[in-house]
C-alpha cells in the first residue's frame, strides 16, 4: 500500500514532536519544515488537521508551538495512518456505488486485499511513535541494505533529536 505525501508529512510531524518530547520548549512548524524541507504553509494545515484530530496541541505566540497531546507510546502509526488516509479502496470493487467490474460476485481479488489490508494495518496498530523514533538498531534484513543502498553502512546511527540552541 502506498500513503499519501499527507499522510508521510504527517507522521513526520508527529515523529519529530515525539523524538523532542522531553525538550522544554515546544517543537515549531518552522523548525520541522526546515529539518524535512517542507513548505512552511503546507505544514500549517497538516498540523491543524493533526490538532483537530487530537494528535497535537499547539500554543500561538512568543514561546508557542506544537507538542504531541498523548505520550508518544500510546499513539500508534495505524491510528495516524486511519486518520490521514482517506481512501482504502484499493480496486474498484471495494466502492459499491461506482464499482462496474463484470466480474463483481465471481471473484475473490477483493476479500485478498481486503485481508491484506487488514493485516497492513494490524501491524501498523503494533508500532507507536515512540518505537519509530527511538534510534534504531542496524537495519540489516532490508532490500535497500542488502543492495547497499543503506546510506550509512551497517553500523549507521540515526538520532531524531534535534538540538536547537534558542
Amino acid at each position: 500500500m502506498r500513503l499519501t505525501q499527507w499522510t508521510d508529512y504527517s507522521l513526520r510531524v508527529l515523529m519529530h514532536c515525539a523524538a523532542n518530547e522531553d525538550r522544554p520548549q515546544a517543537t515549531t512548524i518552522g523548525e520541522i519544515a526546515q529539518a524535512h524541507d517542507i513548505s512552511r504553509s503546507h505544514l500549517t494545515k497538516i498540523v491543524m488537521t493533526l490538532a483537530a484530530q487530537g494528535f497535537l496541541v499547539t500554543t500561538r505566540g512568543r514561546g508557542g508551538g506544537l507538542r504531541l497531546k498523548r505520550p508518544a507510546a500510546s499513539i500508534t502509526v495505524g491510528e495516524v495512518v486511519r486518520h490521514t488516509e482517506t481512501d482504502f479502496q484499493q480496486v474498484e470493487c471495494f466502492n459499491r456505488d461506482t464499482n462496474q467490474c463484470a466480474m463483481d460476485g465471481r471473484c475473490g481479488l477483493k476479500q485478498v486485499i481486503g485481508r491484506a489490508l487488514a493485516s497492513y494495518l494490524a501491524e501498523l496498530d503494533r508500532v507507536t511513535l515512540a518505537d519509530i523514533t527511538a534510534d534504531p538498531a542496524p537495519d540489516t534484513g532490508s532490500a535497500a541494505n542488502r543492495a547497499g543502498r543503506s546510506g550509512g553502512g551497517r553500523n549507521a546511527k540515526v538520532s531524531w533529536r534535534l538540538n536547537v540552541e534558542r
